[in-house]
């Protein structure tokens, strides 16, 4: 990827446009359909309940910064039994980032330390290796359809799926804009467990709002990453919510926070 060699805290039009066009070339790799190494059984006739067989391991991946500070970081990486949840692994990679957040461009600031970690238990321990990683941030649903679980998914070519806490502005009708989708999940999640499609003017699925427990209002935003369809996602996400976030990234999030709390206090 064409990341700077040196921190650079405004990236010009022409390097954005760089980025874009590889984003597009690597979305021509994204899968969106079930491909994945274990088998989803549906047990009822309504299709109400959803069953993985087969399933044993989950990852969840996050990036979390030391305080006041946009380049310092770590990058975690925990991988938890199915379907108990129990985290078996866990592992962090200090980072010095070389960009700032750019709106529709994280991939290219987080993406390679989630790689590093990746490649380190695929070769050190493949027995445990995740037949699927939950990434704390969006997948299709990005204004480009190729965020950071879309990118982390095609180059490490392994499912994942995008969890976002909201999303950028998508060009597709009002439908796709923050305030229209908070105007409506209201109605629409009036429970636990419910969705609601994220469909634009143009007939693009980009994602969902989901309701992930009776106990939680805000919704979260779950998307294809890849080699996943999304209504395959949503019910893995569901069924590893204990809390809002699901556990594979709350771990991930509250275990990197642990180790910076642990190296920098």
């Amino acid at each position: 990827m064409s990341v700077p060699t040196v921190y650079d805290d405004n990236p010009s039009p022409a390097q954005r446009d760089i980025w874009a066009r590889e984003q597009s070339e690597l979305k021509s790799r994204l899968i969106e359909v079930d491909d994945l190494d274990f088998k989803k059984i549906i047990l009822d006739d309504k299709g109400e309940k959803v069953e993985f067989e087969g399933l044993h391991y989950i990852g969840g991946v996050d990036v979390s910064f030391v305080e006041n500070n946009e380049q310092d970081a770590v990058a975690s990486l925990v991988i938890l039994k199915y379907p108990s949840l129990e985290v078996i692994y866990e592992d962090f990679k200090m980072v010095k980032l070389k960009l700032p957040y750019i709106a529709g461009f994280l991939a290219f600031r987080e993406v390679q330390p989630l790689l590093e970690l990746l490649n380190t238990i695929r070769q050190a321990n493949p027995m445990i290796f995740p037949h699927i990683i939950l990434v704390d941030g969006n997948g299709t649903l990005h204004p480009r359809r190729f965020g950071l679980a879309s990118h982390l998914g095609v180059l490490a070519n392994v499912p994942t799926i995008g969890v976002g806490k909201n999303f950028l502005h998508i060009d597709d009708g009002e439908r796709m804009t923050m305030s229209y989708v908070k105007s409506v999940v209201k109605e629409a999640l009036r429970k636990g467990g419910n969705s609601h499609i994220l469909q634009g003017d143009s007939g693009m699925v980009w994602g969902a709002a989901v309701r992930s427990l009776e106990s939680t209002t805000n919704p979260i935003y779950i998307s294809v990453g890849h080699r996943i369809s999304l209504e395959t996602a949503i019910s893995m996400v569901l069924k590893c919510c204990r809390y809002r976030i699901p556990e594979p990234i709350r771990q991930a999030d509250v275990r990197s926070r642990e180790f910076i709390r642990n190296h920098f206090s």
